[in-house]
């Protein structure tokens, strides 16, 4: 039987590891709707109202595949959000400013800075990241000038589920420790966080022979300490893996 004391650490160690969820929940990134390439926000299978935060969206940004830009834009579909370019696009790149939120004692987020909401457990500002890969990398990937947050890939991106696929987290251009990681966003969203160390490299497993989004959230001092007590970063790395021919 469990002792009372390990019971109550299992607990303890249960309600940080929910404490660390809610802000950070929600991402950005890019898929396939109908053969255009979708702007997306959400979390596991939820895809949420896109077009009602496009006016969040401070930047998108594509390039061919000697990493030169290409006119980029976001475009209004009836729900969706799409990305339109001026000829084809090798990676798609967004930033969105999620403002400032605060996690009330009842365990709710709302928006709300330290001075709107003084009884708050915690305040954060709220930045997500997004870098989409539309095939392989034909050159190790530049950090792009957007992504205050951003998931490179260490050498090539496996061709099968399952194998290993090294990445690195950089914050401001340079590799970062203590980023949280997970594997897939889309498709296992509860996983089992990695924290990257000083050389701010994870290892996961390709866990989709398809769409697979990797994702990763980094608290940084905050800019504005009068209204967050943290800056939260949410970065994905977007890349899909062909079928068998059919």
């Amino acid at each position: 039987m469990m002792s009372f004391s390990k019971a109550l650490g299992a607990a303890l160690a249960a309600a940080v590891a929910l404490s660390a969820t809610g802000a950070d929940a929600h991402a950005i990134w890019f898929a396939q709707r109908s053969k255009q390439l979708a702007f997306i926000y959400g979390v596991g299978a939820d895809d949420l109202d896109s077009v009602k935060r496009l006016p969040l969206v401070r930047s998108v940004a594509g390039y061919d595949l000697q990493y030169k830009p290409v006119p980029t834009t976001l475009r209004v579909a009836g729900p969706m959000v799409m990305v339109d370019s001026d000829s084809p696009v090798a990676v798609v790149t967004a930033v969105m400013d999620n403002g400032i939120w605060a996690k009330m004692p009842d365990g709710e987020w709302v928006k709300r800075t330290k001075a709107e909401a003084p009884e708050a457990v915690i305040t954060t500002k709220n930045f997500k990241y997004a870098v989409f890969l539309a095939g392989p990398l034909s050159a190790p990937m530049p950090t792009f000038p957007d992504q205050v947050l951003q998931i490179v890939p260490v050498g090539d991106i496996p061709a099968k589920m399952g194998e290993p696929l090294k990445v690195r987290v950089l914050h401001q251009g340079k590799p970062v420790a203590g980023a949280r990681v997970i594997a897939d966003l889309v498709n296992d969203p509860d996983a089992e966080k990695q924290v990257t160390g000083p050389d701010g490299v994870a290892t996961l497993k390709v866990r989709n022979q398809g769409l697979n989004v990797v994702n990763a959230v980094y608290d940084s001092a905050s800019d504005e300490p009068a209204k967050a007590a943290k800056m939260e970063h949410e970065a994905t790395l977007t890349f899909v893996l062909q079928h068998a021919p059919e």
